[in-house]
């Protein structure tokens, strides 16, 4: 029923944490549907203990997008893709399952959810693991950390060029979903008194998320990631706030 995506690129420790975490879910997931995107990393000495999980070799740096082209290739009805700092806790994703199937939800699911205050990306409010823990379903401009969407919608990021190759993968999906197909992003339920359902168990997010590898250390990213944004809402990208 679901494929699961991760990435292997500067924190390769991480790898067998990820895969143990997908493993211990409620929902079972085969080994088989587990591939793991190698990112120009040392890859011989990182594979997966377990031969029957799937892994795919590149030799050069794609960022942030190469992991994206695997959902074209995957034949179960959902895909989850996460960040190497993010350790799904128990209920993930039972809880991703229950908000996809509801009509009104329907939607791009992710664990960090932002919603833009202003056409740009700062200022901004998050919602999920790292922002608001809220008892419900909410909708969101963006998601990263952690996705969970269709087999069916992951053609959608590729029908426009990237405004850039070095940054920005996660608004773009969310931008061309709804332009070309309709459809919206949201975070399902993070509540306070339930985190197994949390898309990130929080000390690991904070602490791995932060080190000297984190992307957002990078100089200029938060500004294009901000030019980004400029570029979706003039090319037609409905903000929960309506920013024109």
């Amino acid at each position: 029923m679901i494929s699961v995506i991760l990435n292997v690129y500067k924190r390769p420790y991480m790898l067998e944490k990820q895969i143990q975490a997908i493993l211990n879910q409620s929902v079972e997931i085969k080994r088989e549907n587990i591939h793991v995107w190698y990112n120009k990393s040392d890859v011989v000495q990182h594979f997966p203990k377990d031969k029957n999980i799937n892994t795919y070799a590149c030799n050069w740096n794609t960022k942030f997008w190469g992991r994206f082209t695997l959902p074209l290739l995957l034949k179960t009805p959902y895909v989850a893709m996460f960040d190497d700092d993010i350790l799904p806790q128990r209920d993930w994703f039972k809880n991703c399952l229950e908000t996809i199937e509801k009509p009104e939800t329907n939607g791009i699911l992710g664990g960090s959810g932002v919603v833009v205050d202003c056409k740009g990306y700062h200022p901004h409010h998050k919602f999920g693991w790292n922002g608001i823990h809220s008892n419900k379903t909410e909708r969101a401009d963006l998601v990263g950390h952690a996705w969970f969407f269709r087999q069916e919608w992951a053609k959608y990021i590729w029908y426009e060029k990237p405004f850039t190759w070095d940054n920005g993968e996660d608004i773009m999906f969310s931008y061309l979903a709804q332009k070309y197909g309709n459809i919206n992003t949201f975070v399902p339920p993070h509540p306070e008194n339930n985190k197994e359902l949390w898309s990130s168990d929080w000390k690991t997010g904070q602490e791995v998320g932060t080190d000297m590898n984190a992307s957002w250390r990078l100089g200029g990213h938060l500004d294009v990631r901000g030019q980004i944004c400029v570029y979706c809402i003039d090319n037609g990208w409905r903000t929960v706030n309506n920013i024109k």
